[in-house]
């Protein structure tokens, strides 16, 4: 059987490891030339609850791109406002180790094959259509698009095009699959209705900060410093799509981690406020990103979906990653992905769907994510194993702990040891 990808992120990735090891010919089209999309400035995982979930997939037998995240970890057990024993990923390493491993598993990955169109017959895609007028069939199709862009809607939503990691004026719009299918799809929305949210960081070239400022990054991974009374600004936290940062602190101060490049916990700060800070005064963002202005919108096409990933009126198409919730983070992309890659070819062989069970981390996101989104008609919640609503949901349900051998046996007892590498 041949599985279609749509999307090269992180969910994108996961999807297609999930399929390969059910047997399946995969390929994955990507409209740019690189994976990982927003995971290419990202560089943040097993930060509190996302331990859990890491180490439920490690323990589902599909945690090859966390053990990835873990060897090209810059720094781990770093704690930072809100965040305890986070891994910092570097973001300059992880996507040549991503495409490597996926090619050695067999995977077909094709490079700036930006989707436009997609031929649907008796609701079943049959193919699609690629911008340079190529037609592809397959036989299950898994989008992993994500809910960033166009350029119009950044215009539209935002403070215009930031230059962001997706490049749509180089490599051209995303186009959501499930649209051009004929369905239609959520937009997430902010606190005052507002559609879409801000990325939550951006970066700055870690050689134009001040020596001491270096320093204590790559020693302990994180910095933080006072920002001016005159420039504290409390009601920016609401825009941004990372709803764990919105605290005090991260208005008070400036958050840096050390991803490689410095990455900066808001979504945008104006330069000439930024050089106002002690040891920030040769500061600039890494070219071209535009983090002086704006950043990113995303949650503006979300797919109907089922807990089996499976879109809603679409037979052989399923989700994974921002596509298929009002999700926040890596983590989340991934085992979103990676469940809708082993359910794709259960699909296509005519077997049981597997729905993850909610005494799993993982299954309970799925599930209460979707229940809140489509049941109670809820789009300004987003869904995090790392903060806000959802890690104090893990907490009340006893789901978070940061114990191996505790989540290896909850796997087991739930008879899912290993369920996603056996064929």
């Amino acid at each position: 059987m041949k599985v279609i990808i749509i999307g090269g992120g992180w969910a994108g990735a996961a999807a297609a490891l999930s399929a390969r090891k059910q047997g399946a010919e995969v390929h994955v089209y990507e409209k740019t030339d690189l994976l990982l999309g927003l995971g290419n400035i990202g560089g943040i995982i097993r930060n509190n609850g996302r331990y859990t979930a890491a180490e439920e997939l490690i323990a589902m037998g599909c945690g090859d791109l966390i053990n990835l995240c873990d060897e090209n970890a810059a720094h781990k057990s770093v704690n930072f406002p809100g965040h305890q024993h986070a891994t910092l990923y570097n973001v300059n390493k992880i996507e040549p180790a991503v495409r490597n491993y996926l090619i050695s598993k067999g995977i077909n990955l094709h490079f700036v094959k930006r989707v436009s169109g997609v031929e649907v017959k008796q609701k079943e895609i049959k193919g699609l259509y690629l911008h340079d007028g190529t037609y592809v069939e397959g036989d299950i199709f898994i989008e992993t698009t994500g809910g960033t862009g166009p350029m119009g809607n950044c215009m539209r939503y935002g403070n215009g095009c930031s230059m962001c990691v997706l490049r749509c004026p180089s490599y051209g719009p995303r186009v959501s699959i499930t649209a051009a299918c004929g369905l239609e799809d959520i937009m997430g929305e902010r606190a005052d209705g507002e559609f879409g949210a801000f990325s939550g960081s951006c970066k700055l070239a870690k050689d134009t900060l001040s020596t001491k400022i270096q320093k204590e990054l790559e020693e302990k991974g994180v910095a933080l410093l006072k920002i001016p009374k005159e420039d504290i600004n409390k009601d920016k936290l609401k825009i941004k799509v990372c709803q764990q940062y919105a605290l005090d602190e991260f208005a008070e101060n400036i958050v840096l981690l050390d991803t490689g490049h410095a990455k900066l916990m808001t979504s945008y700060y104006p330069l000439e406020k930024l050089r106002k800070i002690e040891g920030l005064e040769n500061v600039k963002y890494i070219d071209p990103y535009g983090g002086g202005k704006g950043n990113s919108i995303r949650y503006l096409s979300i797919a109907r979906r089922k807990n089996d990933m499976r879109v809603i009126g679409i037979k052989n198409l399923f989700v994974g990653g921002e596509k298929s919730g009002l999700f926040v983070g890596h983590t989340e992309a991934i085992c979103t992905g990676t469940l809708a890659g082993y359910n794709a070819v259960k699909y296509a062989k005519g077997e049981k769907m597997l729905i993850l069970p909610r005494k799993t981390a993982i299954g309970d996101i799925i599930s209460y994510a979707n229940y809140r989104m489509l049941k109670m008609k809820d789009h300004k919640t987003r869904y995090t194993f790392a903060g806000s609503v959802y890690l104090k949901r893990m907490e009340k349900l006893k789901l978070y702990t940061i114990d191996k051998d505790e989540i290896i046996k909850r796997i087991k007892d739930l008879g899912l040891e290993n369920i996603f590498s056996e064929r």
